[in-house]
């Protein structure tokens, strides 16, 4: 506080006296200010950072975090100097119209980018899905449904059949029968699989390695502060929207959705270096980069509003208010965007959408908790058995063999989907299935019902009362079993290979297997026992009592939610994914029954996992710290360790800090008044130090390795034989952040998460006695959890 008020005072007098404007954090491309020296040298001869911009002074290095406090000192003094200009012109009041308004424009941006591409990637993954089974002869560039559309041929029976749509059987032979159309069928399906698939890995790992996987675990990590260059990148961006496309077009259990967060950021991060605010500033960039993640859900869902929670309760490691308004703006944008595109072809937005026509009961409360435990239990196993494969993935010599990895999963995939109807179609096609409530009309073998002899009068409306299930309906159920083992299965393999792969859709449809699998035997326990003390009195014999698909939408929850441990964004993102509004209870007793049963085998969800697995530097929100330990506990050095690296204010010269920075590794080193008195002046980046004496060497006249380094406003009295001084208090932090040795480290690490903080000096009665990082922190919480510390990684 004492250094804000100090600075503000400083800003006002500056004018009057010409003097310095000090910046705190040491990027100084908007100050400049002319200095005297004060030891007899001319200003052609002293240099100081504060004088001229020094390139890469006030930046970061790859894999290193960000300092969140030196970047919103920045914006506010960034801000602060336009406003001030403001008053002076017109031409100043303008620009600083426009830099308020360039939030908003590239919030726009952002929107019209993220769903456009999401548009196109809907294309075109569902007609190279269907390019596995045949081709249209009026285009081979139309998929199946599009290529029907014009046709007057498909009944209710067949709805998928038309002259112009010939499948490979019937393209080759001539006949769509027999035991050569199957194996056809069948050769050409594992083909195409075996392509796309092949095409995705070898594109991702000759461009952009960092375009496989989901892309959240990192999101979160960058979104947190920290630095992955490339990872948001064109490269990135070009390679992830063609290899996703191919990736799900192959078959494999994977989705497009956590994907197409990775891709919005991407286009985020790209747009935001049309805008200097965005550019220059690491804080504000992840702003942007926050509203980003709730565009790819609502562009992946037809879900904004569920999108922007999306990112507040799991993405977002840091949400203000404003970050809120413009996420709901650019989530708006492209969800309007998307719907201007109509991918689906059906003039809605929401990808599963469902019309139930009978209420829920109280009794079916019951199952639908059930399917929360079991969608507890599907999570907790995931994560165990998918971290456990992609240890060995990555601890083995299997990781280096990506692309035969990938090509393997897929034939075994291919050939193991083809035979069953519900695992060759696409994951979003099967949800849909599942979720569909039987009509009159309805001709798929879920509605494989006894037909009564008194139907007109059991039918209301377009609905049907509860029937007994016929033999297609028992077919579809053991196809459906087969399928959610298969699922299960695959998917813990496939999730981490190295081609795009996203977890909601294969999630939400062994969930929605689950349910419709227990909607069903709800229904025909209903149907048999209506008479009984659970089911008396709200459900009479003909009535539609059970609404199978309902189940399987509450199943698709619980197991989403067990996986991720989604709450309030997923029962949302549920409601507007299938226009359900009524059914919000049960969605939310299944979601956080599923959230209860899966933390009590672990708090984590499954981007959590990853990020521990990959060893990034993450301080999760939702982990406690339970230890009662003081931060002179963790602090450094210890007992054993050598003395701490420390730079006097002004009695070291050039030569001296150059041999300390070279015999350390030290990312930063405290400035102190001499050695003998160890009392904190400040704190200088390894980085900017090295900056700043390199440039001084090429740009200042006479400084060698005898110059003294002065940290202080004055420079102290030199004799005259001496060479000019090197005056480097421009790039010292006047205000590090301190704690005392007896602060508890449970507030020293909530300091560290709500500040975003990279270091925390520890001090004695205002004397030096060590320091605190952020991967000190991470590793002395690894070793209380009996996890590998040195597995965390940090540049």
């Amino acid at each position: 506080m004492f250094e804000n008020v100090r600075r503000m005072m400083w800003e006002c007098w500056s004018r009057e006296l010409d003097e310095e404007e000090l910046v705190e954090g040491g990027d100084f491309d908007e100050f400049s200010s002319r200095r005297v020296s004060m030891n007899g040298h001319g200003p052609s001869q002293m240099v100081d950072p504060l004088d001229d911009p020094l390139p890469g002074v006030g930046t970061y290095e790859d894999f290193n975090t960000i300092d969140w406090v030196r970047e919103k000192s920045k914006d506010r003094d960034r801000h602060r100097e336009i406003t001030h200009k403001s008053r002076e012109s017109t031409v100043a009041l303008l620009l600083r119209i426009s830099d308020a308004f360039s939030g908003w424009l590239l919030m726009l941006l952002v929107g019209l980018m993220a769903g456009a591409l999401a548009g196109g990637i809907d294309i075109a993954a569902h007609w190279l899905t269907d390019m596995k089974e045949g081709v249209c002869l009026n285009g081979f560039w139309f998929n199946h449904e599009h290529c029907c559309w014009t046709s007057s041929e498909p009944t209710f029976q067949e709805r998928d059949r038309c002259p112009q749509w010939q499948s490979w059987a019937e393209l080759f032979s001539g006949t769509s029968t027999g035991a050569l159309a199957y194996s056809l069928n069948y050769l050409m399906y594992i083909l195409w699989a075996l392509l796309f698939s092949f095409l995705a890995v070898t594109l991702v790992r000759a461009f952009a390695p960092y375009a496989c996987g989901s892309g959240i675990p990192e999101i979160k990590t960058i979104l947190s502060g920290f630095i992955i260059r490339g990872y948001l990148g064109k490269w990135t961006l070009i390679t992830k929207t063609i290899t996703l496309v191919l990736a799900v077009s192959s078959g494999l259990s994977l989705g497009k959705e956590g994907p197409l967060v990775h891709v919005a950021c991407c286009c985020a991060n790209i747009l935001c270096h049309l805008f200097t605010k965005y550019r220059k500033n690491e804080a504000k960039r992840r702003e942007v980069l926050s509203a980003a993640a709730a565009v790819g859900v609502s562009v992946a869902f037809g879900a904004p509003i569920g999108g922007v929670l999306f990112s507040l309760e799991e993405v977002s490691y840091y949400f203000p208010l404003k970050t809120l308004w413009r996420s709901f703006f650019a989530a708006l944008v492209a969800a309007f965007t998307l719907r201007s595109i109509n991918p689906f072809g059906n003039s809605r937005l929401v990808l599963f959408y469902v019309e139930f026509h009978a209420p829920w009961h109280l009794v079916e409360l019951a199952p639908f908790i059930l399917l929360g435990i079991f969608g507890g239990l599907w999570g907790a196993l995931f994560i165990r058995a998918n971290i456990a494969w992609c240890r060995i993935r990555k601890t083995t010599r299997l990781g280096h063999y990506s692309v035969v990895e990938v090509v393997l999963v897929t034939g075994l995939t291919a050939l193991l989907a083809f035979p069953n109807s519900y695992t060759r179609m696409s994951g979003s096609e099967l949800i849909s299935e599942l979720f569909n409530d039987c009509t009159l009309l309805d001709s798929s073998q879920l509605c494989g019902y006894k037909q009564l002899p008194n139907i007109s009068d059991t039918g209301v409306g377009n609905t049907l009362g509860d029937r007994p299930a016929g033999e297609a309906l028992y077919t579809a159920l053991w196809q459906l079993a087969l399928a959610l083992l298969f699922k299960m299965m695959i998917t813990v393999i496939t999730f981490g290979m190295k081609v795009p792969s996203g977890l909601f859709i294969p999630s939400m449809a062994i969930g929605a297997i689950a349910g419709r699998l227990l909607g069903v035997a709800m229904e025909q326990l209903a149907y048999y026992n209506h008479d009984s003390l659970i089911f008396k009195g709200w459900c009479s014999q003909g009535a539609d009592c059970i609404t199978p698909g309902l189940y399987a939408m509450v199943g698709a929850a619980a197991c989403l939610g067990g996986v991720t441990r989604m709450t309030v964004s997923l029962v949302v993102i549920m409601f507007e994914l299938t226009g359900g509004l009524e059914y919000i209870v049960p969605l939310m007793a299944a979601t956080m029954t599923s959230k209860w049963v899966a933390d009590a085998f672990g708090r984590e969800g499954i981007y959590e996992a990853h990020i521990r697995l990959n060893g990034y530097p993450f301080l999760e929100p939702k982990e406690e710290f339970e230890q009662s330990s003081l931060a002179v506990d963790v602090m450094r050095p210890r007992r054993a360790d050598p003395a701490l690296a420390t730079l006097t204010q002004d009695g070291m010269n050039v030569g001296e800090v150059e041999a300390l920075v070279e015999s350390t590794h030290y990312s930063g080193f405290p400035v102190v008044v001499s050695q003998e008195s160890q009392r904190l002046v400040g704190f200088v980046l390894r980085r900017d130090l090295l900056i700043s004496i390199d440039n001084a060497r090429k740009r200042q006249e006479g400084v060698v390795s005898a110059s003294q380094v002065v940290f202080t406003e004055h420079t102290p009295p030199l004799p005259p034989e001496a060479p000019p001084p090197l005056r480097l208090r421009g790039i010292v932090d006047l205000s590090p952040f301190t704690v005392t040795d007896h602060t508890a480290m449970d507030i020293t690490v909530d300091i560290f998460r709500k500040l975003g903080l990279r270091q925390c000096l520890v001090t004695h009665n205002v004397r030096l006695l060590g320091i605190i990082t952020k991967k000190d922190i991470l590793k002395h919480m690894a070793q209380i959890s009996n996890r590998d510390p040195d597995s965390i990684l940090f540049n």
